[in-house]
């Protein structure tokens, strides 16, 4: 129970960061309409969210027992890292630098508390907490680029690396629901 509520706080934590939702308990017509991210925003909340992604990766491959999990964890370390060396190389060619935002806070935020909650966990807990978290924060991010991340993007450079990088994202979300029925059927 109690993973399933850190993976529920996860999921809700994220959506309100990429969507501009009322905090937790806030009244949603009391909330000020928020302002899309601008080009330099957008290019933190990708470093942001690949080097959250990077961390938890790091700490599930050194302490899982679990070779698919270990495995999972390393592509997730080496093309999160992949991407984030792109996207310096984007923000340094086009001199913008990139700037810190709500979203880019709160990112960091959620990703030093997921970090967190895995540390507690061992053996299967761990894994599955883990997966579990994948699934939820790449289906996250997806919609993000898709719908709030490259709409918003005013350079085309920046918008075309959103689009190249967007069908990795949907590849790591299919292995990380793969591992997790895996996962699953290995538990029954």
């Amino acid at each position: 129970m109690q993973i399933r509520q850190f993976v529920a706080h996860g999921v809700f934590a994220v959506a309100a960061m990429f969507f501009a939702l009322p905090a937790y308990g806030e009244d949603a017509a009391a909330a000020p309409a928020a302002a899309g991210p601008t080009d330099p925003q957008i290019a933190q909340i990708v470093v942001t969210a690949n080097t959250v992604d990077i961390d938890a990766a790091k700490w599930a491959k050194a302490h899982s027992k679990n070779k698919d999990v270990k495995e999972f964890a390393n592509t997730m370390i080496k093309d999160h890292t992949a991407v984030n060396k792109d996207a310096k190389a984007l923000v340094k060619k086009l001199k913008v630098k990139p700037e810190e935002s709500p979203t880019s806070k709160a990112l960091a935020d959620g990703g030093k508390e997921n970090v967190a909650n895995l540390k507690k966990l061992k053996g299967a807990e761990l894994d599955k907490a883990y997966v579990d978290h994948e699934v939820a924060y790449h289906q996250q991010v997806i919609d993000a680029i898709t719908n709030t991340l490259i709409p918003n993007a005013k350079n085309a450079d920046l918008k075309a690396m959103l689009e190249k990088y967007a069908p990795a994202f949907q590849a790591h979300l299919d292995h990380a629901k793969k591992l997790q029925g895996d996962l699953a059927g290995s538990a029954k």
